[in-house]
């Protein structure tokens, strides 16, 4: 190992733990998930639209009573922090995620349980999301290491992988049962020297001016990735 990366290892810090705390933006609120707060308006947004669940590990619920008791599972849960999305345009809490597999002492961290309703897909808000996300791991609590993976066969959370700037790594063959379901599964990372780009594309995307007094793009996001 060189002397530069070394010294760079023995100054590291462990990064900090997630705690729940509200992220503002421009489009969206983040705010710390609560079944009892959240269940009504989630419950409203997905009824109906079952393919939500298609590639996450829990659901389709058949009632509101079920999708409450799931959250307050999510909400109490030591293992992964999760956060109720809530687009500014609408006020309705229409989507969850959450930061998991928290590894402070190495600096590594993954967005996952990701759960965008139909009306929260392919909006501001959404790109918005992974930002604030994004943003809140490096810059906020010194993560080194974001990573995104997705069951290998989910061609929209790839394609959102890719657009957002990850970087396809590989796949893990047979990694997951999910649902009695074999899962390949494929990962992404966004690392902290990548980060401040990332950053500046994202916030460029995000622009008001970027958009038309009908909310549609001026730019794409690919194109400020240059």
């Amino acid at each position: 190992m060189s002397d530069s990366i070394s010294n760079a290892m023995n100054e590291w810090q462990p990064a900090k733990l997630p705690i729940p705390v509200t992220l503002q933006g421009r489009w969206v609120t983040l705010e710390p998930l609560s079944a009892e707060r959240h269940a009504y308006e989630l419950w409203q947004a997905v009824l109906g639209h079952d393919e939500v669940w298609r590639y996450l590990g829990d659901g389709p619920y058949a009632a509101e009573a079920e999708l409450a008791a799931a959250l307050a599972a999510k909400e109490k849960g030591t293992g992964a922090l999760f956060f109720a999305i809530r687009p500014k345009d609408s006020g309705r809490v229409v989507g969850y995620a959450s930061l998991m597999r928290i590894d402070a002492p190495n600096g590594v961290i993954e967005v996952g349980n990701v759960m965008f309703s139909p009306s929260l897909q392919r909006t501001q808000a959404a790109t918005e999301t992974i930002y604030l996300m994004a943003r809140h791991v490096f810059d906020d609590l010194g993560y080194r290491r974001f990573e995104w993976k997705c069951n290998a066969l989910n061609m929209p959370s790839k394609r959102a992988a890719e657009r957002f700037g990850f970087t396809y790594e590989g796949t893990f063959r047979q990694h997951m049962i999910v649902k009695g379901m074999s899962r390949d599964t494929a990962w992404y990372s966004i690392l902290d020297s990548e980060w401040p780009k990332r950053r500046m594309v994202f916030e460029a995307w995000l622009a008001a001016e970027n958009f038309d007094e009908d909310g549609k793009q001026k730019r794409t996001f690919g194109s400020f990735a240059g």
